[in-house]
């Protein structure tokens, strides 16, 4: 009896004992299981990168003989779309397009110079073309008043184009933000004012009312101190909205002069200092140099900002049977390409362009206007082919060349 009883402790305690055994194991599992799997940091994600283009285009004009050459009168309708086939791939291609709509959409009747009011087939063409932004703010915005104003940025945007030079509002922001490859882009257009003598804001020589200078954004020289508020307002205004990239855009300059006076080039500095990345410009219906610009504040001086002066005419009548100027005939596509890197801004920046000329022909009794890109193609393009104007339109690569005169980024 008693070693039958030594024989149950026994078993008692070797079970005791592997409870107790079972039990470190689980506790020495779950403690493993609870430790990290490693303790070293983790990497940093690198900054994300994105490559933008951008393109900006000169004077879209709709002078009288433009009108009636583009009207269909089979289809009873008007039709732009063949002035813009040769550089639609390249408008396309940029990843922000911007033009600047010298003209109103103000409805019938359509009117040429001085007053100019074109058909709303001319928003649908330059939106066809591949147009994102168009710009408003230029001496023939008030051709027809108000109304004119207003329509042209509802026909604009009617037709997708999103607009900035002028408001709806009064109190509306003086900018536009755009949205490009997750990257936000600020745009401000400012034309400038003529002098009235009377303290009124004068637009192409005429007074307008306070209702209508209400709505557009304008500057004038003899005041530029006062007004660089204003402009500095709207480039604060949007970058307080997120703007990464700002770019400005200024209708300015003296017609037909081949270079950019000295209240040009004191604007462009002034609105370098004042943040902007980007500065394209039009007016004198010819092209003007462009040029890279620095800050003034000594801290940012690794900082390129190009400035294209004048992009001269992209289309219009303005040409060598009518005003004896051939230099109106000629544009540029100018380009600016550059990485923004997210927390770092702006890296690897350049820019570039390409020279355009406006052809005009006749074809099947009528008058022709296509835009004729000067890049490799142009021996082999088929409207100077039918017009004969080879030589003409080479001679406008040899004029745009020699006053271009692009910087390298490095310099």
């Amino acid at each position: 009896m008693t070693g039958r009883k030594l024989s149950k402790t026994a078993i008692g305690t070797l079970i005791a004992l592997a409870l107790v055994i079972l039990g470190l194991a689980i506790l020495l599992t779950w403690s493993q299981k609870a430790e990290p799997a490693s303790t070293a940091p983790a990497e940093p994600e690198p900054p994300k990168e994105t490559q933008l283009s951008f393109l900006c285009v000169g004077d879209v004009m709709s002078h009288s003989p433009q009108t009636t050459a583009q009207y269909d009168a089979s289809e009873g309708k008007y039709n732009y779309d063949n002035n813009f086939k040769y550089v639609k791939d390249y408008i396309e291609s940029a990843d922000l397009a911007l033009c600047n709509v010298e003209t109103t959409f103000a409805g019938k009747p359509y009117t040429g110079f001085p007053y100019f009011s074109a058909p709303d087939a001319l928003a649908t063409a330059l939106a066809n073309a591949g147009f994102d932004v168009g710009i408003t703010s230029n001496n023939h915005m008030a051709d027809k008043g108000l109304d004119g104003i207003l329509r042209t940025k509802e026909v604009l945007e009617k037709k997708g184009l999103a607009t900035v030079g002028s408001v709806m509002e009064e109190d509306e922001p003086r900018y536009l933000i755009q949205e490009v490859k997750g990257v936000k882009v600020g745009i401000v257009a400012y034309t400038y004012e003529t002098g009235s003598g009377s303290g009124s804001v004068s637009i192409n020589g005429s007074v307008v009312s306070d209702e209508v200078a209400a709505h557009i954004n304008s500057f004038n020289f003899n005041t530029l101190d006062e007004d660089l508020d204003k402009i500095k307002t709207a480039i604060d205004g949007a970058k307080d909205a997120g703007a990464e990239i700002i770019i400005a855009y200024y209708h300015w300059g003296e017609e037909y002069q081949r270079e950019a006076n000295q209240f040009q080039k004191k604007l462009a500095q002034k609105t370098v200092d004042l943040g902007a990345d980007i500065i394209f410009a039009s007016h004198p219906h010819v092209l003007q140099g462009a040029e890279y610009l620095t800050p003034s504040d000594s801290q940012l001086q690794d900082k390129k900002v190009p400035v294209f002066y004048s992009m001269g005419n992209f289309i219009s009548n303005q040409r060598s049977e009518t005003l004896g100027n051939r230099y109106t005939e000629e544009g540029l596509m100018a380009q600016v390409s550059l990485t923004y890197k997210e927390g770092e801004g702006i890296t690897d920046l350049s820019m570039s362009g390409i020279p355009t000329w406006v052809d005009k022909y006749y074809s099947g009794g009528k008058q022709v206007y296509e835009i004729i890109p000067l890049d490799e193609g142009v021996n082999e393009n088929e409207s100077l082919t039918a017009s004969g104007h080879l030589s003409r339109a080479k001679q406008a690569l040899e004029d745009a060349n020699g006053i271009l005169g692009f910087d390298s980024k490095e310099d």
